[in-house]
């Protein structure tokens, strides 16, 4: 197949920048033509704020710039991963009128929240799911905590929904969760469209043995991972060491509880390898995030290595990690749960240990590259299969006419 992977690069590097690369290669390993289209925030240093605007709503000229290389190399499947802010949905249009079939990554909730998280003032909020436009989002300045760089989100996401292009421009969405799916359907979108696809981890790092007997933290240091709330429960001794691997916004937090608590070790950010050889050491990866997440790395990292994962039962970490068997919910931003499910999960050697073994199996059935290739190419078929009933229609309705 002749695919077009398309990718708007954030200043910060994540979790999508990865996946963009993983699924390029995953394609062209498996014998597809792979045609790379980036973009790159740091382009945008000297872009004026209306410029700005208008390339969030619409760039006609990067669209038709995709389009010609659709046209050029006979792009049967055109993938986006993110194009917020550069790319703009013109970019599906121009792909469209050129022959391609639409895919578009659900990496997080930006197509139905302004901020993309659901969160606001360290809480859930869902105040922008079901409106047209999502005017909250503005009253409270919820990207970037700015009213007016928020209007702008706001709207350009009103704009799209009120032309049909989240309905019609797009013959196929991959939501990274069941949970995540259920949201874009109550927001209206197509529910045919909607295809759970995860992410994957390659290669294969195996299973540890978790002979190390600490928990571990890998992640961002901010509010919206838990942090705060980790670092209450490990005041509480939970009996248990913490290992902290990450940096971010609330590094001082980390840095103040180190130099309170002995049982805490801020390790800093630190080298994927070395984080990997740390999860299978792990006794347990604790998650105490207090947003509904997308699909985190971290945690598919974990149940590679084996290593069980004490997780927020809240959003995609309820379909993620399977209670009582590959690891264990606590309720989000409670930090005397947290501390009590560590204290019972060390406290049973043998449960761990079974639940190891769990971990390990559900990666195997659910997050190799091979169950994602198949995966990924029923979808591709599958937006190919609408895109050509949709133009046989229009065929039909010219003859007709």
């Amino acid at each position: 197949m002749n695919v077009m992977l398309v990718h708007n690069f954030y200043q910060i590097p994540g979790g999508e920048d990865q996946v963009f690369r993983d699924e390029a290669g995953l394609l062209e390993s498996a014998g597809h033509a792979v045609t790379r289209f980036t973009v790159h925030n740091d382009d945008l240093k000297d872009a004026g704020k209306l410029a700005m605007a208008k390339m969030t709503v619409w760039n006609g000229k990067l669209g038709q710039k995709i389009g010609s290389i659709v046209r050029e190399k006979s792009i049967q499947v055109v993938h986006f991963t993110n194009t917020f802010p550069q790319i703009s949905p013109a970019a599906y249009y121009a792909a469209r009128r050129a022959g391609a079939a639409i895919v578009q990554s659900l990496h997080n909730y930006r197509f139905i929240c302004p901020s993309a998280l659901f969160l606001r003032d360290g809480k859930v909020c869902e105040n922008c799911l079901k409106k047209l436009l999502p005017w909250p989002a503005i009253r409270y300045g919820c990207y970037r905590e700015s009213k007016s760089a928020s209007a702008v989100v706001a709207g350009m996401l009103a704009y799209h929904r009120a032309i049909g292009t989240y309905r019609k421009a797009v013959d196929a969405y991959i939501p990274l969760t069941a949970f995540a799916r259920q949201k874009f359907i109550e927001a209206g979108f197509p529910e045919t469209k909607l295809m759970t696809k995860p992410n994957f981890v390659s290669p294969d790092p195996g299973a540890g043995t978790g002979e190390g007997k600490f928990a571990l933290f890998v992640g961002r240091l901010s509010k919206e991972k838990g942090i705060d709330v980790m670092l209450r429960a490990w005041e509480q001794n939970p009996g248990v060491p913490l290992k902290i691997a990450g940096d971010g916004p609330l590094a001082d937090m980390v840095q103040s509880a180190v130099g309170r608590l002995s049982n805490v070790q801020w390790l800093g950010r630190i080298p994927g390898n070395e984080i990997l050889d740390l999860m299978g050491q792990a006794g347990c990866l604790v998650f105490p995030s207090v947003w509904y997440e997308g699909l985190p790395k971290t945690i598919v990292e974990s149940l590679a290595k084996g290593t069980p994962i004490i997780a927020s039962k809240i959003g995609s970490m309820i379909d993620l990690v399977d209670h009582g068997r590959t690891g264990l919910h606590v309720p989000p931003g409670d930090a005397d749960a947290l501390a009590q499910a560590v204290r019972s999960a060390f406290a049973s050697p043998q449960t761990l240990a079974e639940m190891r073994i769990a971990a390990r199996a559900e990666f195997l059935s659910k997050y190799t590259p091979e169950q994602n290739y198949r995966k990924l190419m029923e979808i591709y078929f599958a937006a190919k299969a609408r895109r050509n009933v949709q133009t046989n229609e229009s065929i039909e309705q010219s003859v007709s006419d």
